[in-house]
């Protein structure tokens, strides 16, 4: 039977519509179908509230790195044991529209179960998990989930916070494990882009090589010429010296 449900997120505006918040996201909803009143208890530093005669209801004020205070505090002052304690939380490991319930493992890198696990000194909790999908490589983490989700991922994660809120009276009396079956059965991830391929660029079109006009030889008459004229000068030489001076 789970005596205590806890919603993980971040208080303030600015948090509210991110992904972080899934946890809130679901108990709020929780809360208001079931009639209860989150009422802000300065003591626990949280939002409370209890279903009558079941569960008391729990959203950390002290934002995610510091939410096993008021788990600590709470769970302490009513004896309540690690596995009657539920927490549900975003989960970068599922895709958008899937939500899944285990009991105890690792904190896979999540601030609000490593702080909450240190402060009850057990892992051995029930988590539900909601499915936010993982920021694309070399994206930061931590960026990611402080952002808000696409329209197509939110619809998704509402999808699965139905298909959650639907079994969750059922695991919280006490029959967790019809309520696992019944919620792994009922995934809807968000639809992913269309990979747009590029238009294919076309072959470039080769001009045709310009040939260079072929350099003919002169005739050899023509060649020759020069030598007969060069020769012709040097005789009329001779004659031209000749005559200047005469025979001696």
């Amino acid at each position: 039977m789970i005596r205590l449900v806890v919603g993980l997120g971040n208080p303030g505006k600015e948090y509210e519509r991110t992904r972080h918040n899934a946890g809130f996201w679901l108990v709020e909803r929780f809360a208001a179908a079931s009639g209860v009143a989150l009422r802000k208890d300065p003591k626990y530093q949280a939002l409370v509230g209890r279903m009558e005669g079941s569960a008391w209801l729990l959203l950390p004020q002290s934002f995610m790195n510091s939410s096993g205070r008021a788990v600590q505090m709470l769970a302490g002052f009513f004896k309540i044991k690690p596995e009657e304690i539920l927490v549900v939380h975003d989960e970068l490991d599922f895709p958008p529209g899937t939500a899944r319930i285990k009991q105890g493992g690792g904190i896979a890198g999540h601030n609000g179960l490593k702080d909450i696990s240190q402060r009850i000194g057990s892992h051995d909790y029930w988590r539900l998990r909601l499915g936010v999908g993982r920021p694309a490589a070399g994206d930061d983490v931590a960026d990611y989930v402080l952002h808000k989700p696409s329209v197509e991922e939110k619809e998704a994660i509402d999808a699965s916070i139905d298909n959650a809120l639907a079994v969750l009276a059922q695991g919280i009396a006490g029959d967790m494990q019809a309520a696992m079956q019944k919620l792994h059965s009922q995934d809807r991830p968000a639809p992913k882009p269309e990979k747009k391929e590029p238009p294919k660029a076309e072959p470039a079109k080769k001009e045709p090589e310009k040939k260079a006009p072929a350099v003919k030889d002169p005739p050899k008459s023509q060649a020759a010429a020069p030598e007969v004229k060069a020769a012709a000068l040097k005789k009329g030489d001779k004659g031209f010296l000749k005559s200047l001076f005469g025979k001696k």
